[in-house]
């Protein structure tokens, strides 16, 4: 028997507004509730409420909390100031990537980490081991929070409209409690969207009010409730990595173009540094297949595990493939032999079961907003 999938707090709400729902990492989740390309331009030109409850909070806590961090991470955690947040990742000994997180510094001695929903016990589990002999404690929050997400240009004023906390003061990746129609929230100036937006941590009990909140502030801005499809196009667009599509315990930080969150000059050892310079010293001298953007020429989508093919040669692996709204073309990020990586490159096609489709290799990412 299979354990039925968890539902969030507003699982009641996305049915009656008709969502399409799917199981996403053990969770019965929306995946659209209309046109999922109307959703997803609805958050690139006006706003978008999404909710992202699924993600795992895990609270570290103690004297040694960032020392702890340090350790089990691969980033520089202790460096965060009071109210900011830091994009990061957790390895194995080998240096594999066990999820991608975020990390906010709630307090001296208090850090919120924020997993990915199909990784959030993997996660757990790890920084639960790792703090042995640390003055730390781990605590599973993951029922704690809801989590709603209000992305897109229009999404400071709706937020604005509904709370007394200081939005223009609150840069990108930080992080400040405060009330939000009047309900307590950790409000983050952070997403997965490419666009300027917020994440709201609340209460389970509190989220439906919330999310009525935000639809009725947002609904002159043109706020549109917004599903996990969209959500996947956006990031795809904004190229940013999907935890089991570009990154997975078979690469490396530095094999995904991300070894910048790797930050061997910290203090003290931390799991998988040996590994990770030597994969960063394979990178420099030998490099890795590159992870780019692939545009088609044609309309055929290409999907992840699809083949990338140079003069009849397999050159490289598609991760990640969808149509995208924005560029009106199929579009690809794709792992591909660093002789054929350089943006501009021709002559490389996906074998789209079959047919090798003709694409561009662009850098990423496709999209970026105008600041």
């Amino acid at each position: 028997m299979t354990d039925a999938p968890r539902r969030t707090a507003l699982d009641a709400l996305h049915r009656a507004l008709g969502a399409t729902m799917t199981d996403f990492a053990g969770w019965d989740m929306p995946l659209r509730y209309s046109s999922e390309r109307d959703e997803h331009i609805a958050v690139r030109t006006r706003a978008g409420l999404f909710d992202l409850s699924h993600m795992g909070e895990i609270t570290v806590t103690g004297p040694q909390a960032a020392a702890l961090l340090d350790f089990a991470l691969v980033g520089n955690i202790g460096g965060v100031a009071v109210g900011r947040a830091r994009y990061t990742m957790i390895c194995n000994a080998e240096g594999g990537i066990l999820d991608d997180l975020i990390v906010y510094r709630l307090a001296d001695e208090e850090y919120m980490v924020v997993a990915n929903a199909s990784n959030a016990q993997v996660v757990l589990d790890a920084l639960t081991e790792r703090a042995a002999g640390f003055d730390a404690q781990v605590r599973d929050d993951r029922d704690a929070y809801a989590l709603l997400a209000v992305q897109g240009p229009e999404s400071p004023g709706i937020l604005k409209s509904l709370t007394d906390a200081d939005l223009d003061g609150l840069k990108y990746y930080a992080g400040l409690p405060g009330t939000v129609a009047g309900v307590p929230a950790l409000i983050a100036r952070t997403g997965y969207t490419g666009e300027d937006g917020f994440e709201l941590f609340v209460a389970p009990a509190d989220a439906e009010k919330l999310w009525h909140a935000l639809t009725e502030a947002g609904a002159d801005a043109g706020l549109v409730p917004c599903g996990l499809s969209c959500r996947d196009t956006l990031r795809l667009e904004a190229g940013m990595p999907l935890y089991g599509h570009e990154l997975t315990t078979a690469t490396t930080p530095f094999d995904a173009g991300l070894g910048r969150v790797v930050k061997f000059e910290k203090e003290g050892d931390f799991v998988g540094r040996e590994a990770l310079l030597a994969a960063q010293e394979r990178a420099e001298s030998t490099p890795p297949r590159k992870l780019v953007g692939l545009i088609a020429e044609g309309r055929r989508v290409p999907r992840a595990g699809f083949a990338v093919v140079a003069d009849g040669a397999v050159v490289g692996e598609v991760t990640s493939g969808a149509p995208s709204p924005t560029l009106g073309k199929p579009i690809a990020i794709a792992y591909v032999d660093a002789a054929h990586a350089a943006p501009g490159t021709k002559g490389v096609s996906v074998d789209i079961r079959g047919s090798h489709e003709p694409y561009e290799v662009v850098a990423l990412p496709f999209y970026k907003r105008q600041r």
